[in-house]
C-alpha cells in the first residue's frame, strides 16, 4: 500500500466512516480539516490532519502534497440556504481541490456525488447511471444543480477520477440527518405523505464507506457508481422502526401528496420571507426524499466492485441510534439500555 490516501469532509459522516476503514487497513491517511472542526475522532485514529478550508482554498495545495489517492467527501449537506453559499460549498470545493490535485501529482480520486443529480424520476426505475441528469427539477433546487456541477468539473481531470452516488446516507456521527428525523417524531409533528409505501432510498455509511474504498482500489478511470439501498425498506417500515426505537407511539397520520406539495411551497416562501437560517419542517427537496417511487440501480457496483449493502436496516438504524442516545427520550429502550450499563452496580456482601 503506497502513499497517503486524502480524505476531505473527513469529520463529517461519511468521510470519517473512509478515514475509519482505511485505518483499519493499514492505510497511512490525512484529513483536511477546519480549525473550528471537531477533530476527536480522527485524532483517536492517528490521522494526520492538515488544518485547511477547501471553500477558501486555504491549506488545500499543502494537503495534496505526497498523495497518491484522494476522496472527496466534503460538500454541503441539504438544499436550505442562498444560492451563492450553497454553490460556494459545493462547486468551489471541487474546483478548488481539483486544481489543487492538478498542481500536485494529479492523484487518483473518487468524486462523492449524489443521486439527487437524477433530479425527480418520474418513472419507478431502478435507474442506471446512465441516465439523464436534472430531470423534473425546478429552478430554485440551487442544490441539485450545485451537484451536477460540480460532478461535470471532473470531466476534463488529468488524472484518474471515478464518481460515486450515494442514496440518502445515515449511521453513527451523523450530526445532520437522522436528528431532524427524531426532533419531528419528538414534536409529534409527523406524517405520511400517501400511504408510505414507496421504498425509501437509503443507505448505511460504513456501507457506502467500503464502495468508496472498492471504487479506488478496482473502478475503471471515469466510471460512475450508485450506492444505494435496493427497495429493502419503505418509507413506513423505516418510521416504524424508528418509532419502536425511540420508545414512540408509531405514526397514524397521512396526508395527501397535493396536499403536501402545497404545504411545502408555502412554507419555503415563508421561511425566505423571515429569512430563516434553518430549513422548515417541510419543504419540496426532504418530500421528494420521502415520496420519490423510484430506486436507482447497483448492479454496476456489485458487478465491478463486489459491493453489496452488508447492514441490514434494523441493525443500522440500531447503532445509529445508539450513537444519538444521550439525545433520546427516556422511553427510548436504547437509551434505557446504556444508562443500565452505566449505572453503578450494587456493592456485593
Amino acid at each position: 500500500m503506497a502513499g497517503i490516501c486524502l480524505v476531505t469532509g473527513a469529520t463529517g459522516l461519511l468521510g470519517s466512516h473512509v478515514a475509519e476503514q482505511l485505518v483499519r487497513r493499514g492505510e497511512r491517511v490525512r484529513a483536511l480539516a477546519r480549525p473550528n472542526s471537531d477533530r476527536t475522532f480522527l485524532q483517536s485514529l492517528g490521522v494526520e490532519i492538515v488544518t485547511g478550508d477547501l471553500e477558501t482554498n486555504h491549506g488545500v495545495e499543502a494537503a495534496c502534497q505526497g498523495v497518491d489517492r484522494v476522496f472527496h467527501c466534503a460538500a454541503r449537506v441539504g438544499e436550505w440556504g442562498d444560492p451563492r453559499q450553497i454553490r460556494s460549498q459545493i462547486v468551489n470545493l471541487a474546483q478548488n481541490l481539483k486544481s489543487a490535485c492538478i498542481r500536485a501529482a494529479k492523484p487518483r480520486v473518487v468524486h462523492v456525488s449524489s443521486v439527487t443529480v437524477y433530479g425527480k424520476p418520474s418513472t419507478p426505475g431502478p435507474w442506471l447511471e446512465s441516465e439523464p441528469l436534472g430531470q423534473n427539477v425546478y429552478r430554485s433546487n440551487h442544490y441539485c444543480h450545485a451537484k451536477i456541477e460540480a460532478e461535470g468539473l471532473w470531466s476534463d481531470y488529468p488524472g484518474q477520477v471515478v464518481v460515486v452516488r450515494p442514496s440518502w446516507i445515515f449511521g453513527p456521527r451523523d450530526r445532520v440527518t437522522l436528528p431532524r428525523v427524531v426532533k419531528a417524531f419528538l414534536s409529534g409533528r409527523l406524517a405520511f405523505i400517501g400511504d408510505g409505501a414507496n421504498p425509501l432510498n437509503i443507505v448505511f455509511a460504513p456501507d457506502v464507506a467500503d464502495g468508496c474504498i472498492r471504487a479506488m482500489d478496482q473502478a475503471p478511470d471515469r466510471h460512475i457508481y450508485n450506492f444505494s439501498s435496493s427497495g429493502q425498506v419503505s418509507v413506513k417500515e423505516f418510521m416504524d422502526t424508528v418509532a419502536d426505537e425511540l420508545g414512540l407511539p408509531r405514526v397514524k397520520r397521512h396526508y395527501p401528496l397535493a396536499f403536501a406539495k402545497g404545504l411545502a411551497l408555502f412554507s419555503e416562501f415563508v421561511g425566505k420571507l423571515i429569512r430563516l437560517k434553518r430549513p422548515p419542517h417541510l419543504t419540496r427537496y426532504n418530500l421528494g426524499l420521502l415520496t420519490r417511487p423510484c430506486l436507482y440501480s447497483t448492479e454496476s457496483a456489485r458487478r465491478e466492485l463486489g459491493w453489496e449493502e452488508r447492514t441490514p436496516i434494523r441493525e443500522a438504524l440500531g447503532q445509529t441510534l445508539d450513537w444519538h442516545w444521550r439525545d433520546l427520550p427516556p422511553t427510548a429502550p436504547i437509551r434505557q439500555r446504556r444508562e443500565a450499563e452505566q449505572a453503578p452496580s450494587a456493592p456485593t456482601k
